[in-house]
């Protein structure tokens, strides 16, 4: 067992997203950061703050750049963030006379925050994109099975016979509802985040707005009139559409796993071996749906407590959003990719009697 489930050798098969875990490499990271810095030179120059020449040698210096990874992990260790360590080692490469305007009226807060959220904008349109498959495949599911009876249940007791159809659109509906979702809260959550040292952009004077806008359509983020390095809902609010996935994904495991019980027989799944009982087959990604929905319900708390930043900025809430949000990101795209995986692998045919069920 490793400190990460999503990045060991055999669980990250069970539970990571390779392609949700790409957007959280430090070269995604440092990507993201190095855009910004020459997408800030080049709005700066615009407004006439630094000489289009500066610009020019960033913008070159930056599209060359190869940092010295130990020092920056150094720096990290010694400043508490990457960037004064990374802003160092650019402003040398881009060298005299033009090094000096590298990073000019930022701070570390900027490039790590903007760096993040044109990530988090990535992961939320592949989940998107994911969530549309799957209500694709519980669309086709309920057009060739929808009209077959199965038990209704309330407070874990057999009710009446229902349609299966019901029970497809109790777990289609909150999925068309995130989407919807998705796009009311883009325009809050994908935001630009610049504010320089304390958060008034005041290094860059009677400019600073023009800067900002520049800035914000160059990262692909929507503009803003303020910064917001101490107001974490934008994070919080993501965090929460993620939640609400996987725990409408966790609802389908549940119920899947329930009808998939021997005893019940209402649906029939291949695959999950055991090692004791060579003829059984155990509901795998029904189950990891559930697991994964509990676990990002138990870091919204967590997500919460970063609401809490302390005055223009917080080191320590800062950081826990470090720790947290990036793992959301990925067990919801576990959930929905073994969501996917369900729903494929659900039977045709019920099992035996299955159509007579009868209310008690």
């Amino acid at each position: 067992m490793s400190a990460s489930p999503f990045d060991h050798p055999m669980l990250s098969a069970l539970l990571g997203d390779s392609v949700i875990q790409a957007e959280f490499t430090f070269e995604a990271e440092l990507e993201q950061m190095l855009a910004f810095e020459a997408a800030l030179a080049e709005a700066e120059a615009a407004e006439g703050l630094i000489p289009p020449a500066s610009a020019a040698a960033i913008v070159a210096g930056v599209r060359h750049f190869r940092p010295q990874l130990g020092r920056l992990a150094e720096g990290t260790s010694r400043d508490g963030v990457v960037v004064p360590e990374l802003v160092a080692q650019l402003r040398a490469a881009v060298g005299d006379p033009h090094g000096r305007h590298v990073h000019f009226g930022a701070t570390s807060q900027d490039l790590i925050d903007s760096s993040l959220f044109i990530r988090l904008e990535r992961v939320s349109r592949e989940l998107d994109r994911r969530l549309a498959d799957l209500i694709g495949r519980l669309d086709r599911l309920e057009a060739a099975d929808g009209s077959r009876q199965v038990m209704g249940h309330t407070r874990m007791q057999r009710a009446r016979p229902i349609a299966f159809a019901r029970k497809i659109s109790a777990w289609r509906a909150p999925l068309s509802r995130h989407r919807q979702r998705l796009a009311e809260l883009a325009p809050r959550v994908f935001v630009l985040q610049f504010g320089g040292a304390v958060g008034d952009r005041g290094e860059l004077g009677p400019g600073a707005s023009a800067v900002a806008d520049r800035l914000a359509d160059a990262l692909q983020l929507r503009r803003s009139d303020r910064a917001r390095h101490a107001e974490r809902d934008g994070a919080a609010e993501f965090a929460g559409w993620l939640s609400m996935i996987s725990g409408s994904l966790g609802k389908l495991g549940q119920d899947v796993a329930l009808m998939a019980q021997g005893e019940v027989g209402e649906l029939r799944l291949t695959g999950g071996g055991s090692s004791a009982m060579p003829g059984k087959n155990n509901p795998i990604a029904a189950e990891m749906l559930v697991a994964l929905a509990r676990f990002n319900a138990g870091l919204i708390g967590t997500m919460h407590q970063v609401l809490v930043h302390e005055n223009e900025r917080s080191g320590s809430a800062w950081t826990l959003e470090w720790m947290t949000l990036p793992q959301m990101c990925v067990a919801t795209g576990a959930s929905l990719r073994h969501g996917a995986a369900l729903i494929e692998a659900i039977a045709a045919e019920r099992a035996s009697g299955a159509d007579r069920i009868q209310a008690p």
